[in-house]
């Protein structure tokens, strides 16, 4: 809190007027204050003293008025030194601190070395590929299938080679949709478990 002020002119007047009328404590605050004139300190004490005299003489001056232009000095605030074992400490609690925001952050982050993958890696990335080229290989081997099973069937009804190749495609064709029905209901099933 600010505890002097610098004085002005106009509030040296006033000091001047109302000399007499201070408390004794203050009448000697007053009169340091008017020997060293202009740039010296007043305290809060004063001036308060000072503001109920101008309220109880009626003045039309107000204190407002007596400290324009006059500069508040603030007292120099001394931050005080800080304990050295209060620093370790919060020093040691900082460090256990990041430690836990660390261990926080990083406990789902597995160790991976640089070194090459092993077999059961490489076993883990091919599986997926595997299951498509298998899927894939099956779904060719049932239209073949039915293609050359309906050709050789058709032998004993068509004589002609034409009729036989056109109703094993037809025949292959139904197969080949039925199969791609089955497939596409499968990985849906598979896409919904994920």
């Amino acid at each position: 809190m600010a505890s002097d002020c610098r004085v002005t002119e106009p509030l040296l007047r006033a000091l001047r007027e109302l000399q007499s009328c201070f408390t004794p404590g203050s009448r000697a605050a007053v009169r340091d204050i008017l020997d060293t004139g202009a740039g010296s300190l007043v305290s809060f004490c004063v001036l308060r003293e000072l503001h109920s005299l101008l309220r109880e003489r009626g003045s039309n001056i107000y204190l407002h008025e007596l400290l324009d232009g006059s500069e508040i000095c603030l007292p120099e605030v001394k931050i005080p030194e800080r304990n050295p074992e209060l620093v370790a400490r919060l020093e040691k609690i900082k460090a256990k601190l990041a430690n836990e925001e660390y261990k926080r952050i990083t406990k789902n982050v597995t160790f991976q070395s640089n070194q090459q993958g092993t077999l059961a890696d490489l076993g883990r990335q091919v599986r997926p590929l595997k299951t498509i080229i298998i899927t894939i290989f099956n779904f060719l081997v049932t239209i073949v299938a039915a293609f050359a099973c309906t050709y050789i069937g058709t032998q004993y009804v068509f004589t002609e080679s034409a009729a036989r190749i056109l109703s094993s495609v037809i025949v292959a064709s139904l197969v080949g949709l039925a199969e791609l029905y089955v497939l596409v209901r499968t990985m849906e099933g598979q896409l919904g478990e994920l």
